[in-house]
């Protein structure tokens, strides 16, 4: 017999058919150019916020487009944090974000659940209804009577319980449950378990990739939350990050307006930059801990083995 030696073996079989060929070459570099050019459009203007926040008002007057600041100033941030208020309104946003994205979590996930099961009956009609109301709403008045109707004004609870349960989110995760096998579900039906003890036991642990995507959806959803703050929410001590920020803002504008006060009270422009970086860390600062659920969860079901 003829002894084949690795050096005989050619390389698209020494390497799994994966031969590094020129062309493989040439599109590894260009596929590399292309996602480095997307990431800088991406990461450069939250960049440009961050310096733009930093730097002084003549730099900001004369450079259009900042990058580094020549010189560091933190008096947009010391004319934000100055009042205890903003601590106050960023315990409400932390408040409506944690507990309206568990409680939606919860509702999704219920209902997705019952309605991702064929021998319901009544399925397609509340599918139906669910889906309806992706294409039309109720509009801004009726909702607001609807809230008002249920005492909701000026509570908390008005900036969760009308937008519990989305609709695209409950479509979405209604997808992740129908792509789990019903021989699991029968299993364990067999071995005594109860519909909801199948939920918790089986479905939830094979979808956690797609409740941490749907989680992330509602937390920066809620976390966001402006219009209905302003619709429902009159008592200025119930005001969530967005609404002051943004009262932050025109206050500045109007107080630069004043050239008496221009010494006290940064720029406009520069005070902009640091509420944008303030209403987005928090966000940023989360996403890193569910991100390869987040990937995981966004990619399964649009791809079936």
């Amino acid at each position: 017999m003829t002894n084949v030696t690795t050096a005989t073996v050619p390389i698209k079989f020494r390497n799994k058919g994966r031969a590094i060929t020129p062309g493989r070459r040439i599109f590894s570099v260009i596929n590399g150019i292309v996602l480095t050019v997307f990431a800088l459009i991406c990461v450069l203007p939250f960049v440009n916020v961050l310096a733009s926040s930093l730097a002084t008002p003549g730099e900001i007057a004369t450079t259009p487009f900042i990058l580094f600041p020549k010189t560091f100033t933190l008096d947009a941030y010391r004319y934000i944090l100055s009042t205890p208020t903003i601590f106050r309104a960023m315990g409400v946003s932390m408040f409506v974000t944690v507990v309206g994205t568990f409680l939606s979590l919860v509702l999704t996930s219920f209902m997705a659940y019952a309605l991702s099961k064929k021998h319901l009956r009544g399925r397609r009609v509340i599918n139906f209804l669910v889906v309806f109301t992706m294409l039309f709403s109720g509009g801004m008045i009726p909702t607001f009577m609807v809230v008002n109707a249920f005492g909701l004004i000026d509570s908390l609870w008005s900036l969760i319980l009308p937008v519990a349960i989305n609709a695209f989110n409950f479509v979405i995760m209604r997808s992740f449950f129908q792509a789990v096998p019903e021989s699991l579900e029968e299993s364990a039906r067999i071995d005594g378990c109860s519909e909801f003890g199948v939920f918790l036991r089986i479905v939830l642990p094979l979808s956690l990739a797609s409740i941490a995507t749907i989680g992330l959806f509602y937390a920066v959803f809620y976390w966001n939350t402006y219009q209905s703050a302003i619709l429902y929410i009159n008592d200025s001590t119930k005001w969530p990050m967005q609404v002051l920020l943004r009262q932050i803002v025109i206050v500045a504008s109007g107080m630069n307006a004043d050239e008496g006060a221009v010494d006290i009270v940064p720029p406009a422009q520069s005070v902009k930059m640091a509420v944008i970086f303030v209403a987005t860390l928090p966000m940023l600062i989360v996403y890193p801990f569910i991100q390869r659920f987040f990937v995981k969860g966004a990619l399964i079901g649009s791809v079936k083995g």
